[in-house]
């Protein structure tokens, strides 16, 4: 099985775990997802984002 870098959003450090060492709260992939064209559920994710920002009253994903 290959291992990914994961990091805890708050400790901010690097790790190979499912929860941090550090302060023992869970961790992320780091990485964006890989593009691709046929992309079958950037639909999806789209339609979350902007469900979101409807929710939290505040756009900070658009600049200007």
């Amino acid at each position: 099985m290959r291992r990914m870098m994961r990091r805890c959003p708050a400790c901010r450090i690097y790790t190979l775990k499912q929860e941090c060492p550090r302060c023992n709260g869970a961790t992320h992939d780091p990485h964006p997802p890989r593009f691709s064209p046929d992309d079958r559920y950037a639909r999806y994710r789209i339609a979350e984002r902007y469900r979101k920002i409807g929710e939290d009253g505040d756009d900070s994903s658009r600049s200007g």
